[in-house]
């Protein structure tokens, strides 16, 4: 099973979101999950490396992927198992991102979200996850104020 993560590059509530990973990802690696693709870029993918790293001392066989969204770009992929490249060659670079979340959810069997506002990017790539059927386990907050 795939999980990838969708969430805000700025975060108020760190350490709450901490804490919630570490309290699903276990149950999701029991569930059959392996592959967790990670965009690496802001507070919540940030978060949801750490949280996959610290699983990989119990489940040694979970995979913690980076998803590039650029080629040309340098990324620290010290964190993580591997790194791969999503079909992006002839997207435009101000929708690599974009894309790349598109790809990461379609992928992907269940998206753990961390969006707490109805805007931004972390937001559309919510939506599609939601029109394309997805598992979604959402963190358990009140959206912030708009």
């Amino acid at each position: 099973m795939n999980v990838t993560f969708c969430g805000h590059s700025k975060l108020y509530q760190t350490e709450n979101i901490s804490k919630w990973l570490d309290i699903i990802l276990p149950a999701l690696i029991e569930g059959g999950a392996t592959t967790f693709y990670l965009g690496g870029y802001g507070d919540f993918d940030s978060l949801a490396a750490a949280a996959v790293r610290r699983q990989k001392t119990k489940y040694p066989n979970i995979e913690a992927v980076l998803v590039l969204a650029y080629l040309n770009r340098e990324m620290d992929a010290s964190r993580y198992d591997g790194t791969t490249y999503p079909p992006l060659e002839t997207v435009p670079p101000r929708y690599a991102i974009v894309r790349r979340n598109e790809w990461m959810v379609r992928e992907s069997d269940v998206v753990i979200s961390g969006v707490t506002h109805g805007w931004g990017g972390a937001a559309k790539t919510l939506d599609y996850a939601k029109r394309r059927g997805k598992v979604i386990v959402q963190f358990p907050i009140q959206r912030e104020e708009t």
